[in-house]
């Protein structure tokens, strides 16, 4: 952004009844209903910038516009006369990796997290000397070149890869893209240790990212419910998240359920690397009904997850997404060994903890066991919560031992 295009910036301004303190307090959008339109700011380019007043003509700071979103301003900076360019988004980088750098050993972890690190509608996963980034939202796709230059300068990696796929995008108004934007991209899948287990990422062909890094607090749990030589189930298990954190801590056998044929095979690759590849049994169907049939089947397990995909991504799908984990909990329930335990995931933000854990239980007593709730656990640090924003929350597990 250039001098002059600063001292340009059109102005979007609340309407009389919204609520400006929202946006002080740290609340990061506005919505389209909330904002004075006219028609040269119906006229911005989406992912252009502009200054955001209260009612009273008051400054509020510098936002980006997509006039095609029900969010039509996403606040960037606080600053109105700030300057969003590459020495912005390398500052916002550098407070981002000095955090995760402080948490974690290797560089393998979720760089940023949208909101909650400051830089809206973009999600950027490290893979060691590779990054993988996902703009969902259209300033950050506008500037992805800007984004990708600052991540080499602020973090080294020498490969930045630009995942422009997901519902998130849609809601911009973005079209679907998949490209190396830096470096090139790995030749072979790129191997993660996590809690003493190994995964392997497609960082091209594989689910959002590659790897799910929300799940590492979670993993580690589930870990320490298996006893040695025990039995595990991983259901909607991706790359064997939760099967192999359980063999690496001691499981003899781990079960692993999924409808994609490339994400089992990932899996089977980890417990090979991880010398666990003989105790991996990988099952390729829809999950409903590989649980009702293991129930006919008799099979027991010492722990059981379900971590399905966001059955409720929005607010509309919520009475029907809450249904569906009210039915894996009671198709799982039944599956889990006298004293054994459940663990049970939600990654949909329109679902919040007391809905999913309140149908989570009454799944649990349709499948005819009693439970005690022990341990309720969410993303790790490396996905920071907006405390304003809900969706930044969007991660529940419950784990509960059955009767």
């Amino acid at each position: 952004m250039t001098d002059d295009a600063a001292f340009e910036l059109p102005v979007i301004r609340l309407r009389p009844k919204s609520k400006p303190q929202a946006i002080r307090h740290g609340f990061p959008w506005v919505f389209a209903d909330e904002a004075v339109l006219d028609r040269r700011t119906r006229n911005i380019v989406p992912g252009g910038f502009a200054r955001l007043e209260d009612p009273e003509r008051k400054p509020l700071g510098l936002v980006t516009v997509n006039p095609n979103s029900k969010i039509v301003a996403r606040v960037m900076d606080g600053d109105p006369e700030a300057r969003i360019d590459g020495a912005w988004i390398a500052a916002r980088l550098s407070r981002a990796l000095q955090m995760r750098e402080r948490l974690y050993e290797a560089p393998f972890y979720r760089l940023v997290h949208a909101e909650a690190d400051g830089l809206p509608g973009l999600v950027i996963d490290r893979f060691g000397d590779a990054a993988v980034m996902q703009p969902n939202a259209a300033w950050a796709d506008a500037m992805a070149e800007e984004i990708a230059d600052a991540l080499v300068q602020v973090t080294g990696v020498s490969t930045v890869i630009l995942n422009g796929q997901g519902r998130a995008r849609g809601l911009e108004g973005l079209g679907e893209r998949m490209e190396v934007i830096r470096g090139s991209a790995p030749e072979a899948p790129v191997q993660v240790a996590m809690n003493g287990a190994t995964y392997l990422a497609d960082l091209m062909g594989g689910q959002k990212t590659g790897l799910f890094f929300d799940q590492r607090p979670n993993h580690a749990f589930a870990r320490a419910l298996v006893p040695q030589g025990g039995t595990v189930l991983d259901v909607f298990s991706h790359v064997g998240g939760f099967g192999l954190a359980g063999l690496a801590g001691g499981a003899g056998r781990a079960t692993c359920v999924d409808g994609s044929a490339a994400a089992l095979e990932l899996a089977q690759g980890g417990a090979a690397a991880m010398g666990a590849g003989d105790r991996l049994e990988v099952i390729q169907s829809d999950a409903f009904k590989a649980l009702e049939a293991m129930a006919e089947e008799g099979r027991r397990f010492d722990v059981v997850i379900c971590d399905p995909p966001a059955f409720a991504p929005a607010k509309p799908a919520l009475e029907a997404g809450l249904r569906a984990y009210e039915r894996v909990a009671k198709l799982a329930a039944p599956l889990v060994a006298p004293g054994g335990y459940l663990g049970l995931c939600s990654c949909s933000h329109a679902a919040d903890l007391t809905a999913f854990r309140n149908v989570s239980a009454r799944g649990i007593g349709r499948g005819g066991r009693r439970a005690q709730l022990i341990h309720t656990g969410q993303a790790g640090p490396d996905h920071p919560m907006l405390p304003h924003l809900a969706e930044t929350g969007y991660l529940k597990a419950l784990f509960f031992r059955l009767d």
